[in-house]
């Protein structure tokens, strides 16, 4: 089976699912090639996935209109008799959906890791509704939603046949902290409140309206520190509101971090003030960790975090609901704790990578039993 990805990023939460999804399959089953359609560039999992077997492909696809770029693509998936070809993403999603059929591959699927047409405006662009309902929702035999809003959404406002859609909804892997201490390591003191988010720095991450809310809360707590992990675009324009805001030494952004869970494990408060998500693997791994959850009450996270269970929710692009929520826990560790514990229960219960792997394995088997001959 071959799964369809555009880059396998580190930072981005669908492209690590993706890339877990492919080095977790059952290798007595399922031959496992991962094919990336662009070239691989700064940190990405090529060598996890040559450490667990994954053979990679990589396109030298530099631009949408690069049709020919697609030609390995099509010549592996005719010369070998692909089963399977998941694709992971809207382009990917797109392309695979195509090419699969093209290539008469028996079995294709799309996996949207969140329903990025409301990225533009509540019902998406209207080549986007016509893509994903007349081609993917037409060509794909399943086209995965993680949430159960997302996939309300795929069908109201998309029109996508609901007879095709599957919920299936984001896992992480068990990952404990290494002990190391992340404070002393920053130069924070061990009492000081710690609040962590862990993203790309991307417009929909709005991360803009935490800095806001980290100035709000610095006269409450003056030895507030508010961690980002995580590289992007946004990066500059951050860094010039924390100049303006005057927190240029209460919010640090870290860049990329692979010890996600020693940071969790020295904060506080983790936060996800997205304006929109499906089941992002970071408030996963914020639960995993025991960590009391602020999210904006938007996509799929509110099918994670229950509203004072897990954590807290707030609406969307609110400085102050956002930093009256944070403030509330950090008053309160009793509580916070208290979600966290929960919080942490419900992922090991809920969102296993171990358990969701299994039924992506069960979908690929009973969809190649159930297809219509293309060969």
């Amino acid at each position: 089976m071959v799964t369809l990805v555009d880059n396998p990023d580190i930072t981005g939460g669908g492209e690590r699912m993706a890339v877990t999804i492919a080095m977790q399959l059952d290798p007595k089953r399922f031959e496992s090639i991962l094919c990336a359609t662009r070239s691989l560039e700064g940190p990405s999992f090529r060598a996890d996935l040559e450490a667990a077997g994954v053979r990679l492909l990589t396109l030298d696809r530099h631009s949408k209109l690069a049709v020919w770029a697609w030609w390995p693509l099509i010549s592996l998936l005719r010369r070998e008799r692909v089963d399977v070809i998941h694709a992971h993403k809207f382009g990917s999603n797109l392309w695979g959906t195509i090419l699969g059929r093209l290539a008469a591959v028996p079995v294709v699927i799309a996996h949207e890791q969140s329903w990025a047409s409301a990225r533009l405006s509540r019902k998406g662009p209207a080549i986007r509704r016509f893509l994903d309902r007349e081609v993917i929702g037409r060509g794909a035999d399943a086209f995965i939603a993680v949430s159960r809003a997302d996939r309300s959404r795929m069908i109201d406002y998309e029109g996508v046949n609901p007879t095709r859609i599957r919920v299936l909804p984001n896992s992480i892997p068990r990952r404990a902290p290494t002990g190391r201490d992340i404070r002393a390591e920053l130069e924070i003191s061990a009492e000081a409140p710690v609040v962590v988010t862990v993203c790309q720095l991307r417009p929909e991450k709005a991360l803009e309206v935490l800095v806001s809310a980290a100035a709000r809360l610095h006269a409450e707590f003056p030895d507030l520190a508010v961690l980002v992990a995580g590289d992007g675009r946004e990066e500059a324009a951050l860094r010039e509101q924390m100049r303006r805001e005057g927190v240029e030494d209460v919010v640090k952004l870290l860049g990329t971090r692979t010890d996600v869970p020693d940071l969790l494990a020295g904060g506080d408060v983790a936060v996800c003030c997205s304006d929109f998500e499906g089941t992002p693997l970071s408030v996963m791994e914020y639960m995993a960790a025991g960590r009391a959850v602020v999210a904006t009450d938007v996509g799929g996270l509110g099918e994670l975090v229950e509203d004072t269970v897990h954590g807290l929710l707030v609406p969307p692009r609110d400085p102050g609901a956002l930093a009256g929520a944070i403030a509330k826990l950090l008053r309160d560790p009793e509580a916070r704790h208290r979600m966290g514990a929960r919080g942490k229960d419900r992922q090991l219960r809920d969102f296993d990578l171990e358990s969701m792997v299994g039924r992506v394995e069960l979908l690929y088997e009973e969809l190649v039993r159930t297809s219509r001959p293309r060969r």
